[in-house]
């Protein structure tokens, strides 16, 4: 059943794209709903070993108890709520697979994005299903192979999901360029397998 959506990758290295999954009106009830009943909040990261305060807002809601580690920052999830309950239900339909967890960035416009990364945290589940979900604006996303340095990149569209797994958070950096042509926001949910303590 999977098979009919393209990988970008490879066999190993994984990142299926399903196209857009919500028509327009629900994105645009999903996008406003999340813009209301979500914690959001500023980001504080050490970059060069100076703390700055990112531009972007960014929750993080999970199971009871669990907790993320990333930019030398500690965050505990949040409770589900009905919104992020219900698609975190439906994304899972699409990838068949379960999560735990939710990392969402709100994005104002296309002056903020996110650099060349990989979710490898001790925290995640090694090849595990990470499946991200972009609501509003549309927005180049790019994946850079560690060792030959080649570049794929994908326009994630509104309402679109793209799932991450198997061996690409290993082999794989992936960013989301910034982009003076962007005007519109853009909110994005990452639903993700964390470790249970």
């Amino acid at each position: 059943m999977q098979n009919k959506y393209p990988n970008l990758i490879n066999e190993a290295d994984q990142a299926i794209y399903f196209g857009v999954i919500l028509n327009i009106d629900e994105t645009k009830l999903l996008f406003e709903s999340l813009q209301k009943n979500i914690e959001w909040r500023n980001e504080t990261v050490v970059m060069f070993g100076k703390e700055i305060t990112t531009k972007r807002k960014v929750a993080f809601y999970a199971d009871h108890g669990i907790e993320y580690t990333y930019s030398n920052k500690t965050k505990t999830g949040l409770t589900w709520n009905e919104p992020l309950l219900k698609i975190k239900h439906s994304i899972e339909n699409y990838t068949k697979a379960s999560y735990n967890a939710c990392l969402l960035n709100l994005y104002h416009d296309g002056n903020e994005g996110m650099g060349w990364h990989s979710d490898d945290e001790k925290e995640i589940m090694p090849n595990s299903s990470i499946a991200s979900l972009s609501l509003g604006a549309e927005r180049k996303f790019s994946f850079k192979n560690k060792v030959t340095k080649e570049t794929i990149s994908i326009v994630l569209e509104n309402g679109s999901l793209l799932e991450m797994k198997g061996n690409i958070q290993k082999n794989w950096w992936h960013a989301m360029p910034k982009t003076s042509k962007v005007s519109k926001p853009r909110i994005n949910l990452t639903f993700r397998q964390m470790m249970l303590k």
